[in-house]
């Protein structure tokens, strides 16, 4: 309450210095509580996603197959045949077969998964990834996609309807402006600030000499057609021997002195303001919306998106998506060697290897849709 009291020495910082003194009161008083914060914070961060369960099976299958090639080199069914439905099957190879096949799938999907980001800078033989080629065509296509389907305004204008956010932040607003304003301290301070703002105010000549001009030229205007009232004034300030002007200067430096016996008039204005904003409280709600909406509007989301986009490097662009899809990509990688190997059965043996997983897969997809209906 101390500093309200100190002087201004410096004219020229007058008014920062007293919205500065303002700035500070306010900051002083205006803190959320810790309810609030925490009725606020509606959003939460998400977790990252878990691996797929199959993953930690799959992921040992390239080095099983590994190691069935190299055995394949010591024993591989030599000689061995049998006979299945009186067709001959020779085993002779099958373990080279289907682990030769199984590594070509698994190394098949990862150089294309690898292709998708690197070499991240263009080489003379080797060119360059996917992404990174082409940077600048999926950050304008994830910029157009954001802009239309995700972040459009009028989107956002929905969800600021259904979320009421606007309205629960105004009655939180609300709630906290009754409990400052109830504090008497807020109170004196706000009416020494306002006291002494007025004062360094009218004690500045400058201004002092603004205000009289504007008066005097409301004067004119208001008397111009009026010759006897113009008369009466300038009589009035003959005898008083001072120009209109002067006198007007003289009632200005009454002002604090009035404004010090009528400052009772903040009180009241406290104890009504919270009523007046419970009043206006849709229209409130609807202008702030509708700011929210024109400035939203003036947003280019898609230029902000594409901008951004751009700045990443490639690595940083890599990192990106694999955070966002690294366990599905390995998932797919891990997958080719598992396919690899049935394709492997499949040079083996077509015929029955086609029958038996035309059958297995049938089965699996006929449990699926039983389990899914």
């Amino acid at each position: 309450m101390n500093d309200l009291q100190k002087p201004v020495n410096n004219d020229t910082g007058k008014d920062e210095n007293h919205f500065s003194r303002l700035g500070t009161i306010l900051a002083s008083y205006l803190e959320f509580d810790k309810d609030d914060k925490e009725k606020s914070s509606v959003l939460k961060p998400a977790q990252k996603p878990k691996a797929p369960a199959i993953l930690r099976y799959l992921k040992p299958v390239p080095w099983l197959l590994v190691g069935l090639f190299l055995f394949s080199f010591y024993w591989d069914f030599p000689g061995y045949t049998t006979t299945l439905f009186g067709f001959p099957l020779l085993f002779e190879g099958l373990l080279r077969i289907i682990s030769v096949s199984g590594m070509i799938g698994f190394l098949t999907n990862w150089i294309a998964i690898t292709m998708l980001f690197r070499p991240l800078n263009k080489r003379p033989l080797l060119g360059q990834g996917l992404v990174p080629a082409h940077k600048e065509r999926i950050a304008y296509r994830l910029a157009t996609a954001v802009s239309d389907d995700l972040i459009n305004p009028e989107l956002i204008k929905k969800k600021i309807g259904e979320s009421k956010a606007i309205s629960r932040y105004r009655k939180m607003a609300i709630r906290h402006v009754e409990r400052v304003t109830a504090k008497q301290e807020f109170r004196e301070d706000l009416k020494l600030w306002l006291l002494d703002y007025i004062k360094s105010m009218i004690e500045n000549p400058e201004f002092r000499k603004k205000v009289s001009s504007h008066l005097l030229n409301e004067l004119d205007d208001a008397l111009q057609d009026k010759i006897l009232e113009r008369a009466a004034l300038k009589t009035y300030t003959y005898f008083r021997g001072q120009s209109l002007q002067e006198f007007i200067e003289e009632l200005l430096e009454k002002v604090p002195v009035s404004a010090e016996k009528n400052i009772g008039f903040v009180e009241e204005y406290l104890d009504e303001l919270p009523n007046s904003i419970h009043a206006n409280s849709e229209k409130i709600d609807e202008l702030i919306t509708t700011a929210l909406f024109k400035l939203i509007n003036q947003l280019n989301v898609q230029h902000l998106v594409e901008e951004n986009l751009r700045k990443y490097d490639q690595q940083k662009l890599e990192s990106m998506i694999r955070n966002a899809t690294n366990e599905q990509l390995k998932t797919i990688q891990y997958l080719g060697a598992v396919l690899g190997t049935i394709g492997g059965f499949v040079i083996w043996e077509p015929i029955l290897s086609l029958f038996v997983l035309g059958v297995l897969f049938g089965s699996v997809y006929l449990l699926d849709q039983w389990l899914y209906q």
